[in-house]
């Protein structure tokens, strides 16, 4: 070894282990998830294994949406090569954050990034993401997983469950989309994936004083995110649509048969109109398969959404109607409040687009029959529409002081493309349980 480096042990003077960061370090896993609590020494734990790789001649590749998080790890390597920077073996460029051996492919580099953008141009032997929840989804499909399959590389995905009770800084459109991929990681039989989860208090290294002042202004549910790194039940039941199941019913886009009974979902306005479309399976033949699930006889699939902005006219919109719909028959169009949208209910039906009211009148009833189908995989989303798919992921119940949901829904004028989703949605066949355990269905009359 031509230089020494200067890293703090995972073990306390009095014997106490960080077994989670003994673990990551040593880890020889090609895909790791790690969720844990602030203070828990995550980027830490990152700092050590990066440069014990960086000894073996790997390029690492460190990423974080934020300075504070770059700052944080780029001090710590600084820490521990310090001896080798000083005697000249490596080189620092400190406005780019880069430590290299001259000559070599052999760096660390420590940069902040957002999204794919951030990282084009850069690649890495090992690739760290920290704060990976604040992160867009692109990331990983659009630069990471290409650039290690080129070098057989490793990478490691950090973060602390998000608070969905403010939209902070992040850039992800599905705000839970670390959280789903370390539940996806933690079923993975391949052998690639691994997970770490450790909260706080298991970081030997930080005094409970600091703890006690790091928690005591918190609500129980930042404790438990922040603290535990503890999400998945509170937040599903936060999710006002968190029955659709996106494994099974996003799917990939195919060619509906143009016999299917096709239907449109509207929300009104100038500023914000909105609207959706949806066909239904209506057999007798065999289900039939999409990439990502199966769309049963009885189905419903989404296939097409509509958000245009402001500044369309009724006949404009009308048009553009037609032109999503094709060749296609529409069955039925729902939308619209009862009382207080009639006139544009009549205006479209004026331009060659009758719009009927839906048959059930309150909005959480509405809900409440979308969720029904939901929870029976009734509903099928192209992976596409990512208006929609984004509104599904996002649309919260108002959360008490209690941090219990409410029955109401938050920010409900900003999900257009939801309440289509709920006047259609509600007016739909339904299929109910009944105690034989075989699924019925309940027509509306004169529907089909």
């Amino acid at each position: 070894m031509e230089y020494d480096i200067h890293i703090r042990p995972s073990v306390t003077e009095d014997g106490k282990r960080h077994e989670p960061q003994i673990r990551l370090v040593s880890s020889q896993y090609k895909r790791i998830v790690v969720k844990a609590g602030r203070r828990g020494g995550k980027t830490f734990s990152i700092a050590i294994r990066a440069v014990e790789r960086f000894m073996q001649g790997r390029r690492q590749l460190y990423g974080a949406p934020t300075a504070v998080q770059v700052d944080e790890f780029w001090y710590e390597v600084k820490k521990a090569l310090k001896e080798p920077i000083d005697a000249k073996i490596l080189r620092v460029n400190e406005s780019k954050q880069i430590i290299e051996r001259v000559g070599t492919k052999q760096r660390i580099k420590a940069k902040t990034c957002w999204n794919a953008d951030s990282l084009r141009g850069d690649y890495g032997d090992d690739i760290y993401l920290d704060e990976f929840q604040l992160m867009a989804e692109d990331t990983l499909d659009d630069v990471c997983y290409p650039m290690l399959i080129n070098n057989n590389g490793s990478l490691v995905l950090i973060f602390t469950p998000p608070s969905l009770r403010s939209s902070g800084v992040s850039k992800a459109k599905d705000p839970r989309h670390a959280t789903k991929l370390f539940k996806k990681a933690q079923s993975d039989t391949s052998g690639r994936w691994e997970t770490i989860h450790f909260s706080s208090h298991e970081n030997p290294f930080i005094s409970q004083e600091a703890l006690i002042d790091l928690t005591q202004d918190m609500s129980l549910d930042s404790y438990r995110r922040e603290i535990e790194a503890i999400d998945d039940d509170i937040e599903q039941s936060w999710i006002v649509y968190g029955k659709f199941n996106e494994d099974l019913c996003k799917i990939q886009r195919f060619d509906i048969p143009k016999s299917w009974p096709t239907f449109s979902g509207h929300d009104f306005g100038q500023a914000n109109p909105a609207a959706l479309f949806m066909s239904r399976n209506p057999g007798p033949e065999e289900p039939m398969t999409s990439k990502g699930g199966q769309i049963r006889v009885g189905d419903y699939v989404i296939w097409g959404e509509y958000m245009p902005g402001g500044g369309m006219t009724t006949f404009k919109n009308v048009e553009n109607f037609k032109d999503i719909l094709g060749n296609r028959k529409l069955t039925r169009a729902v939308g619209g409040n009862r009382t207080t949208e009639e006139e544009i209910r009549e205006a479209y039906k004026m331009h060659g687009w009758p719009i009927q009211v839906s048959k059930i009148e309150k909005p959480n009833s509405q809900i409440d029959r979308v969720i029904g189908l939901m929870e029976l995989g009734k509903i099928h989303i192209f992976d596409d529409l990512h208006n929609l798919l984004y509104q599904i992921a996002n649309c919260l119940w108002v959360i008490d002081d209690d941090n219990v949901p409410t029955n109401k829904v938050a920010n409900e004028p900003k999900w257009h493309l939801l309440a289509a989703l709920r006047y259609v949605g509600s007016d739909l066949p339904v299929e109910t349980a009944i105690p034989d355990g075989v699924l019925g269905r309940a027509f509306y009359p004169n529907l089909f």
